[in-house]
């Protein structure tokens, strides 16, 4: 196909194909929503997916998924590219790699990518990632002291060459996971995941008449360009400096980011954060410049597509540090700082641009995975399970907060009824938690309360991996602190917010996730915000 030109119809055409690339990854993330064996996956949308072009960089990704997946994902086609030289790769290769520091942050995430290739060239790259049930090692969770405990680890390899799958990996993973049939499902729904991708491409360019998509590339990424530039150019120019104290594992962890606008770009710099820990709370930087990206996104421009060219706007650097951790430092819940990220950055900016940023949320998700078992003596089911859950968003400029809402990670919560079907466990209660959102003009989404039992004759050992326990969510101009979250049991033993812990048989651990903090002053609440949050119980009667 000739270039279009630059007249209108030729760029009507090209947005046309632009929205047309669009639908090819979003039909390549449902692929793994549809046939992905774990809840993660399947019920929460843990993944991400995405179309690159053969330079490695990142054309259109799929609306499902999260920014932490994505925006390691645009970084980590680049790896494989430099791992398996182009001689080397065949039609009907699917790469693979579980490596937390040229993936996506931790070994509990899958990496895999697969070149296109049209007429025996090759066009484009499709990329994909999901997190997996298990991974072997200690589990997830922030026990270990390097990572070598964590898990197996999987260097950038082929999964399949020339559409042959590699067996002997397969049978690796078998042997070294707890559940090797959902973990291998998993490992086949990515590969499938871009075999759909490659399919409605090449099946979209033989019906436009397309040899390559080096000018529908350049038009996207040039329009993106031009938009961000725009955008920056309107920002005040300066820095600004944030600090965030964390919970962390035994002590608590300090956070700090300056964020710099500059005439063309937009920098963000993690000196000042702690250093790393000895247990797996670590973050590598791949994962902290994710989600640093995605709140700079969220500010700066988030009607603009995401894509090489929005994200090559924002730099990110640190010193070694919890953010930026190096091989062999523990990293498997490195998504708790790494989702305290975006209230560290929109933090600084809040200073840039008063009045404009949301208070500070939960943040991290509430994680928890549960390793389910038969009493001594009894018979029954052994199951590893796996929850996401969510606390309350904070209060924004003009609205209350969002309850219960998994920013700024984007998951699901998995329903009940999936997660019961995974083990023998029972979600007792699972509501929205009164009084837990900060007080202020606009006040902070609501937390919520989840309590947990095994079956009869069963007991199970979770892995906590909970925040903002000891330090809950600031409010902001005059808002209100959010409500701390709890970790307990039904007989009020308190329980860690992070480690392996145990719930024996008979009894049930109750989650009381935290709330966001308010904004504004709580005196300019009207009178029908209040009492409206007093009809639906949001708040108590006699609270406010």
């Amino acid at each position: 196909m000739s270039d279009p030109g630059t007249n209108s119809i030729g760029e009507i055409r090209m947005q046309v194909m632009w929205n047309r690339l669009i639908s090819v990854v979003e039909e390549q993330a449902l692929t793994l929503l549809r046939t992905a064996f774990s809840t993660s996956v399947r019920e929460s949308g843990d993944l991400s997916a995405g179309v690159f072009d053969p330079r490695g960089q990142m054309l259109a990704q799929a609306v499902t998924g999260t920014p932490g997946h994505v925006n390691t994902m645009a970084e980590a086609v680049l790896h494989f590219m430099n791992e398996i030289p182009r001689d080397q790769m065949f039609e009907g290769d699917t790469y693979v790699t579980n490596d937390p520091w040229q993936g996506t942050g931790h070994l509990h995430d899958i990496t895999m990518v697969s070149p296109s290739f049209l007429n025996g060239e090759p066009v484009a790259f499709f990329a994909c990632t999901a997190h997996v049930v298990d991974v072997g090692g200690r589990g997830f969770g922030a026990d270990g002291k390097s990572v070598y405990e964590e898990g197996i680890q999987i260097p950038i390899m082929k999964f399949a060459e020339r559409g042959k799958v590699n067996l002997d990996l397969v049978r690796i993973l078998r042997a070294n996971v707890r559940e090797p049939n959902q973990v291998v499902g998993d490992f086949y729904s990515l590969a499938a995941c871009n075999e759909v991708g490659h399919r409605r491409l090449v099946d979209m360019m033989k019906e436009i008449g397309l040899t390559s998509l080096d000018g529908l590339g350049d038009f996207i990424f040039s329009r993106t360009r031009d938009a961000m530039l725009e955008r920056i150019e309107a920002l005040p120019k300066g820095s600004w400096s944030n600090e965030l104290v964390t919970d962390g594992y035994d002590e608590p962890v300090k956070l700090a980011a300056t964020v710099s606008v500059r005439d063309d770009h937009v920098e963000v710099d993690f000196t000042g954060t702690d250093p790393m820990s000895r247990w797996g709370i670590n973050c590598p930087i791949i994962y902290s410049k994710a989600y640093a990206c995605y709140a700079l996104k969220c500010m700066v421009a988030p009607d603009i597509p995401n894509n090489a060219a929005s994200l090559a706007f924002f730099t990110v650097s640190s010193p070694v540090n919890i953010l930026n951790a190096v091989r062999p430092a523990p990293v498997a819940l490195r998504h708790i700082f790494g989702h305290m990220v975006p209230d560290l950055v929109l933090g600084a900016f809040s200073k840039a641009l008063p009045g404009k940023i949301l208070a500070e949320g939960a943040g991290a998700l509430w994680n928890i995975h549960i390793s389910a078992r038969p009493v001594a003596g009894a018979s029954g089911r052994r199951a590893e399970v796996l929850m996401f859950n969510s606390g309350g968003m904070g209060a924004r400029p003009e609205l209350d907060g969002l309850s219960a809402t998994a920013f700024p990670s984007g998951v699901h919560t998995m329903p009940i009824e999936a997660t019961e079907h995974t083990g023998p466990i029972v979600i007792w209660r699972k509501e929205l938690r009164p009084n837990s959102g900060g007080d202020g003009e606009f006040r902070g989404g609501l937390g919520q309360i989840i309590e947990i039992a095994a079956t009869d004759g069963h007991e199970f050992d979770f892995s906590a991996m909970f925040d903002r326990v000891n330090h809950p969510p600031r409010g902001r101009d005059g808002g209100k602190p959010g409500v701390a979250g709890v970790v307990k049991l039904d007989d009020g033993t308190k329980m860690r917010p992070k480690g392996w812990q145990h719930v024996p048989a008979g009894r049930r651990l109750i989650l009381e996730l935290p709330g966001g903090g308010g904004y504004g002053d709580p005196a300019r609440r009207s009178a029908a915000a209040r009492a409206n949050d007093r009809s639906k119980g949001y708040i108590s009667e006699n609270d406010r």
